[in-house]
């Protein structure tokens, strides 16, 4: 069966632009000078993606093999840098990676993507920037020196994914592309961007950015990664705003309600919910009662249980974050579904923290619930943890946000503990770090 093509390619010129939230009306990329490609790229099946990981790392594709195959990259712990000055520098065009998604060419395609409602299932999507993503990174750090990689590059984390307004049809073909836009010591901010095909120009549809950081060839500890440098004012702009993100990241979880208490504003939030929700025909902090069109929180949840198979590993024989953010997703999209009585629209994803490997043989965990909701908009908070089957105790390994909307409005939630009113401000928080959305269109749904 012919499957759907990866394209590794040089960038011509000019990169995409940064930009945030859900975006208004068709755009053309040739005007942004997003999109170019390079008439002598040979194009390789995407299905070979994770194929062209393992032949770079030296993974096996066998799971009986996978001890052996580790215990042979230890043998690249001698091509490591012992600092960042060792390295040469590359440029974003080096890392330039270009993924051609032939479904309206090639149909036979269609069906792992398809949902029933005849769009696409946005967690196979969330699965394909993962392994982009990574694929990218290794072009940037290519070593010409060994004939495997000795580093070891994982998702640290999904600083943010945001939809254009433009429906996903599953028959038309779709692009991906995306490079290198900011570098530190031993990590590396990627930008990728999806385009599909309609009429004769393929118009925007998502941009993503993703922090992946470089491991030693075991796994173990931190490896430094080769410095970027940009060229030109777009690129110059694209690094400085890899700053910022870095910036704004670190400023984000400085003020995390995990460490610091909510805001005057904030607290003044919690305390007219739980005013609203007094019974007036009692005198008592006891008595509660839900206003009109509104849910309490703990009434929002949705749970499930996934075991984690040798089939869903990643090249280092964990499992695939992109699984992880799929099972994730679809559970998330599931609740939303649930709470707003119709088909939810997924609008952005952001911040998604990887604090764990989750090993294969584990137990995973997923519990979902609705944390914050305005109008027709719903903020979904999704938490991943495992066990194993030896160690009953549980870790946290991810917790994933999305912000969905609906085409009616939603009901209002209701936080009845403290710490749901801290989930409460947390998805608040969340939501408004999207842009302003823009007008409801029924034909940009996309599903799991």
């Amino acid at each position: 069966m012919r499957r759907a093509v990866l394209r590794l390619c040089t960038l011509s010129k000019g990169l995409l632009p940064p930009g945030r939230g859900l975006m208004q009306g068709s755009q053309n990329p040739e005007n942004q000078r997003v999109f170019h490609i390079h008439e002598a790229c040979s194009p390789i099946h995407v299905n070979h993606v994770r194929d062209k990981l393992r032949e770079i790392v030296g993974a096996s594709r066998n799971w009986r093999d996978h001890v052996k195959a580790m215990e042979e990259r230890k043998l690249l712990q001698s091509f490591l840098a012992k600092s960042q000055e060792e390295l040469p520098p590359r440029r974003m065009k080096d890392s330039y990676v270009e993924v051609l998604l032939p479904l309206g060419s090639q149909p036979e395609l269609r069906e792992k993507y398809l949902t029933v409602q005849n769009t696409i299932r946005f967690g196979r999507i969330l699965e394909d920037l993962d392994s982009l993503g990574v694929l990218i990174c290794y072009m940037h750090t290519k070593m010409h020196s060994a004939k495997m990689s000795p580093l070891s590059i994982v998702t640290a984390l999904v600083d943010k994914i945001d939809m254009h307004k433009k429906s996903l049809s599953p028959e038309q073909d779709i692009k991906f592309s995306g490079h290198v836009s900011w570098v530190g010591k031993t990590s590396m901010e990627v930008k990728m961007q999806m385009f599909q095909l309609h009429g004769k120009e393929f118009c925007p549809v998502l941009e993503a950015t993703f922090v992946m950081v470089a491991r030693d060839s075991e796994n173990k500890r931190s490896a430094f990664v080769n410095p970027l440098i940009p060229e030109g004012p777009e690129e110059e702009e694209l690094f400085r705003q890899g700053e910022l993100n870095k910036g704004r990241r670190v400023a984000f979880s400085s003020a995390s309600l995990l460490k610091m208490a909510p805001s005057a504003e904030e607290r003044m939030t919690i305390h007219e919910m739980f005013l609203n929700t007094l019974d007036p025909k009692t005198i008592s902090f006891r008595s509660r009662v839900l206003p009109p069109n509104a849910v309490w929180m703990e009434n929002s949840k949705l749970k499930s249980l996934e075991v984690c198979h040798p089939q869903e590993r990643n090249i280092f024989n964990r499992i695939f974050g992109g699984f992880l953010m799929r099972k994730a997703y679809e559970l998330g999209w599931a609740t939303a579904c649930n709470f707003g009585g119709s088909r939810p629209f997924v609008v952005a994803v952001d911040d998604i923290m990887f604090q764990k490997p989750v090993e294969v043989g584990s137990l995973l965990f997923l519990s979902s619930q609705v944390c914050y909701t305005q109008g027709n908009y719903m903020q979904v908070r999704v938490h991943s943890e495992v066990a194993t089957l030896q160690d009953k105790e549980h870790t946290t390994t991810n917790v994933l946000h999305f912000t969905f909307m609906s085409e009616k409005e939603v009901p209002l939630v209701f936080p009845r503990t403290y710490g749901e009113s801290m989930l409460y401000l947390d998805g608040q928080r969340h939501f408004n770090a999207m842009s302003a959305p823009a007008t409801l269109r029924k034909d940009y749904l996309v599903e799991p």
